[in-house]
């Protein structure tokens, strides 16, 4: 089994200032296997990530967190930016022509631009949910993407979503999967993963921000 960590951002979002050998380092002490830069509407932390892990144990899989017009979606194994505001869909085929997995970050988090928070999923041709977001270990957002994952079979995935390099790792997937990106991929769309992790501190997460000087709305 792998433990990966999909969804971090680096200093190239503008609600971060974590720099990507301080994300690999934190990794690296969490036994993390497989990370993936999800920066909003930019793959260059993925870029940059990718270059540094080439000659580590960890790899590194492309992604890119993209702002729909209806909320945010997870391009898992893009390596090319996605225009933003587009449809939910618009955005998902985007995502699947480039050869990679739509995946839902924190759903129904309204507050954090979750997509089916307005949008049904039916609708959707998604590939994995997030069921455990690190930024809300517990109540209603978890548990409700929990519930759909498996009323619906659809896959799920644990993920840090850290603004914070110290955070890195407090939610993760486990992945039955070979260690290449071809792999992981189809792991996750066959549903051979687990959501697994603790919930980010929100007064570490608060005296954080305030300190970064980065208390304002997430993009």
């Amino acid at each position: 089994m792998l433990k990966m960590d999909s969804h971090i951002h680096s200093k190239y979002s503008p609600d971060s200032s974590s720099k990507i050998d301080d994300i690999i380092k934190v990794a690296k002490k969490e036994n993390i296997d497989v990370i993936a830069i999800s920066d909003h509407n930019t793959v260059d932390g993925t870029s940059e990530v990718i270059k540094k892990t080439r000659n580590t144990d960890i790899l590194a899989i492309p992604s890119i967190e993209i702002s729909s017009s209806e909320g945010h979606i997870l391009g898992f194994g893009c390596e090319e930016n996605i225009p933003r505001d587009l449809t939910p869909q618009d955005t998902i085929d985007r995502i699947h022509d480039l050869g990679g997995l739509a995946i839902i970050p924190h759903p129904y988090c309204f507050y954090r631009h979750g997509l089916l928070h307005k949008t049904d999923h039916k609708d959707l041709k998604i590939d994995a949910i997030e069921t455990k977001n690190a930024r809300f270990i517990v109540g209603y957002c978890n548990s409700k993407a929990k519930k759909l994952s498996i009323s619906e079979r659809i896959p799920e995935l644990g993920a840090s979503d850290a603004h914070y390099y110290k955070f890195v790792g407090d939610c993760y997937s486990l992945i039955d999967s070979q260690k290449d990106i071809d792999s992981i991929l189809k792991a996750i769309k066959k549903g051979k993963t687990e959501a697994h992790g603790k919930g980010t501190s929100n007064i570490l997460l608060s005296k954080y921000l305030f300190e970064k000087k980065i208390l304002k709305k997430f993009d």
